[in-house]
């Protein structure tokens, strides 16, 4: 199998390695040892303001997405949404679940976020904003430098969800004024689903400490308090915690969060140029790194992926809803080189000459 969707992604044959083996006990100086590395690189690669924190949830992204939700905003609030995909909408969602007040800046498939757009809600009475930076559905990679901007011009709480583009496109928190991110494991860091990771600035440790929040999962005040021993209030996932930490430490190895950004971009350049003469159109104003979102001219997308899947064993992402038929998207995420590449392109020129495109 190659796989090019957009997580799970393939693993590095060291991270499999640590796939394989028996999961230790936890309760322990050593893995309290291995969940403070973890910590201090995570805050290092999200390039987080002094005194920042990480939590490591066992539970998928959007978990994490609902306990941000949850645990730093209110009725009292009023929050702007930027809602241009499926997972932007997932935090209207999660407002409406938690009765958090809102607005959306409602965006068209592929559409990027302008600062004309933006600034329409300029002076108002919001105290939070939302956003997913790369909105995974649509490939689309919003500005978070001029969205940390605005929020600090109008003071406004900013949460970044990263999940699909930490370590794939640049994002500096402390540099864009990012109050929390959020990312998963089986994203660029390339490990199997099931952590996901919440970045808080000091504001935000602030917030949560002072929250007052009727759940016991999703306590992050509480997960702050055990994580400070290394430790989390309920049985983590070990196993891929101890992955995550080999792979942290293999990213560093090979020249840190740049070089890996660097090279997920590369990996994507390279599909791109490659694809240019098959019957596709891009479908970004403003391509993320991570994933392109492919629109096959003459044929059906979901009957491509199905082609791809059974047919040559490889892997692309599918959309759902109204983009089921009209896009599917390839990832650049995890172990993958530009081989891989022209084996994916090899494949989809091969359909071609069968008249499947």
């Amino acid at each position: 199998m190659l796989n090019f969707t957009v997580g799970p992604v393939m693993c590095s044959d060291e991270v499999r390695e640590i796939g394989g083996e028996q999961v230790p006990y936890f309760r322990t100086p050593e893995f309290s040892a291995v969940m403070l590395e973890n910590e201090s690189l995570m805050l290092k690669y999200a390039k987080a303001p002094k005194g920042s924190k990480a939590v490591f949830m066992t539970n998928s992204s959007t978990g994490s997405m609902e306990a941000v939700v949850m645990n730093c905003f209110s009725e009292t609030d009023n929050v702007l949404v930027i809602d241009g995909g499926s997972f932007g909408h997932r935090f209207v969602e999660l407002c409406e679940i938690h009765g958090v007040p809102h607005e959306t800046i409602k965006l068209n498939h592929g559409q990027k976020l302008t600062k004309e757009q933006l600034y329409e809600y300029d002076g108002q009475a919001f105290t939070g904003l939302l956003v997913n930076i790369d909105e995974t559905s649509t490939g689309v990679l919003y500005d978070s430098e001029m969205i940390g901007e605005f929020c600090k011009k109008n003071g406004l709480f900013y949460v970044c969800d990263c999940v699909s583009s930490f370590l794939a496109d640049p994002f500096d928190m402390a540099h864009c004024g990012a109050d929390v991110m959020i990312t998963g494991s089986q994203k660029v860091l390339a490990c199997p689903p099931g952590v996901s990771i919440i970045v808080l600035a000091p504001r935000a440790v602030e917030r949560v400490v002072s929250a007052k929040v009727k759940s016991m999962y999703f306590n992050l005040a509480d997960t702050l308090k055990n994580m400070e021993r290394g430790q989390t209030p309920f049985t983590p996932a070990v196993g891929i915690l101890r992955q995550i930490n080999t792979r942290l430490k293999e990213i560093e190895k090979a020249g840190g969060s740049e070089a890996e950004i660097d090279r997920v971009a590369a990996q994507a350049e390279d599909f791109r140029s490659k694809i240019k003469e098959l019957p596709f159109e891009f479908v970004s104003e403003s391509p993320a790194n991570g994933v392109t979102p492919v629109h096959p001219i003459y044929a059906d997308a979901y009957r491509i992926f199905e082609i791809l899947k059974d047919e040559y064993s490889i892997w692309v992402c599918p959309n759902g809803g109204n983009m089921k038929n009209t896009v599917f998207r390839v990832g650049h995420i995890g172990a993958l080189t530009p081989k891989d590449n022209d084996t994916l392109v090899a494949a989809l020129k091969d359909m071609e000459k069968r008249g499947l495109l």
